[in-house]
């Protein structure tokens, strides 16, 4: 359930009694959260990242010592599970909890925690060197009501990998767009697997997202007006969208794990003897080099597919944006930190340890990178970017997420009827009228 604002600029008509439960489950679930950050000498910056390699912390060493004893960065680590992240910092930012000065949001859930005033202002002027040093996508996923209230600090995209030796062998020519029948029949005929992220989670509806945006639509629009958004998934790209998931899950390159599969299950299949296409991040480049090198040496990559032939595709887009907490004791501190831990060099550092790819140009500018990938897979990357479809910015977006992974799970259930009731569905959520 999406947290509401506290004051009176609350976008949304919902019911008061529906806003009003929402806080109250919120402060109970919380319980009494108390600061860590100390009274007195150097203040200590507690920052909330995702689980990953060791970038962030490398990042937070790094600004530590920039700091030049002004503050010390130290780290903990959120739940591997987006959504799980997201209930974490609103039930704890909801209790007014000091303990966290900086947190790493994704990208879907910024919107709901600024509109909640749970995020401390950006200045105008931060604003301006963001808004100068990153992709343009990355600030759109970053903005709310006009501001950009993150700071971006990785911005991430997924491509289609393939394994040469199966395309050698089997086609189809990559050098050209290819779309996703063309790639599932292939397997199909073939013998080889198709993986995506089809587990009930957000990456599935990233997935939907992508195939709908590639066919041209979107899943709401008038994202403004809140609750009272234009659900648009009732649409003929929602029924592109439909028939592709359907073709995938009822063919013969649906793996055996397809309504579970997340980015790590289908990374295994991409690594199988069945392997063939997969759609993933990009640290898949790197994914394989110590555990499966054969793999490694064997992967190729192109353009995500078209969900329709001649309508360029629409990546997925995701990322991380670092917000400063509205209840640290230390604001100030926090939000230079926060500065700090998206400039183009510690970008390229996280990048290099992590594979989530830097937020801005000159990020890709680091000569690390240079040397970890080739020129056109970089090349590629911040193509994808630049045609990504960057999820609704909306503060309701885990209830439309929660929606579609109700309506669109499993995979093998989807079919023409699937977009129709997944609107029904999403508009009753969205007034209040259903539960999640």
């Amino acid at each position: 359930m999406s947290v509401p604002k506290r004051s009176r600029e609350t976008v949304s008509t919902v019911p008061r009694h529906r806003i009003a439960g929402s806080l109250a489950a919120l402060s109970l679930a919380a319980g009494v959260l108390t600061a860590c950050g100390g009274s007195g000498g150097v203040p200590t910056l507690t920052w909330y990242i995702n689980p990953d390699s060791g970038g962030q912390a490398a990042v937070a060493a790094a600004c530590t010592a920039a700091s030049n004893g002004a503050y010390k960065i130290t780290t903990q680590t959120l739940p591997q599970d987006a959504n799980q992240q997201r209930v974490q910092l609103a039930r704890r930012l909801a209790a007014h909890d000091s303990g966290i000065d900086l947190m790493s949001i994704d990208p879907p859930y910024t919107a709901e925690l600024s509109n909640a005033g749970f995020l401390a202002p950006i200045s105008d002027q931060e604003q301006q060197v963001l808004k100068d040093q990153s992709f343009k996508g990355a600030t759109a996923a970053a903005t709310w009501n006009g501001q950009i209230v993150a700071y971006p600090f990785w911005s991430n995209t997924q491509v289609l990998w393939y394994r040469k030796g199966f395309v050698a062998k089997n086609g189809p020519d990559m050098n050209k767009p290819v779309t996703w029948n063309q790639i599932i029949t292939t397997a199909s005929d073939n013998g080889g697997t198709v993986a995506v992220q089809a587990n009930k989670y957000e990456g599935y509806v990233v997935w939907i997202h992508a195939l709908i945006s590639g066919a041209g639509g979107s899943i709401v629009v008038n994202a403004d007006k809140g609750a009272d958004a234009t659900v648009d998934v009732n649409s003929p790209a929602g029924d592109d969208a439909a028939k592709v998931i359907n073709e995938l899950s009822h063919s013969k390159a649906a793996p055996p794990d397809l309504t579970i599969a997340q980015e790590g299950q289908a990374g295994s299949t991409f690594g199988s003897p069945s392997g063939a296409f997969i759609v993933n991040w990009t640290y898949i480049w790197h994914n394989y080099d110590s555990t499966a090198p054969d793999v490694a040496k064997d992967i190729g990559y192109a353009m995500y597919p078209e969900t329709v032939e001649g309508k360029t595709s629409r990546p997925p887009y995701g990322g991380i944006g670092i917000g400063v907490s509205a209840y640290s004791s230390h604001i100030d501190d926090a939000s230079e930190a926060a500065a700090c831990i998206v400039k183009p060099e510690n970008q390229g550092t996280n990048a290099e340890l992590t594979g989530n790819m830097p937020a801005s140009e000159a990020g890709y500018q680091d000569p690390k990178l240079k040397e970890l990938y080739p020129p056109e897979l970089l090349a590629l990357f911040q193509k994808s970017l630049d045609a990504a479809a960057p999820r609704t910015v909306t503060p309701y977006w885990s209830d439309i997420s929660g929606a579609l992974q109700s309506t669109w799970h499993p995979p093998t259930a989807v079919n023409q009827n699937t977009p129709a009731s997944s609107s029904t569905f999403i508009e009753s959520v969205l007034q209040g009228k259903s539960l999640l």
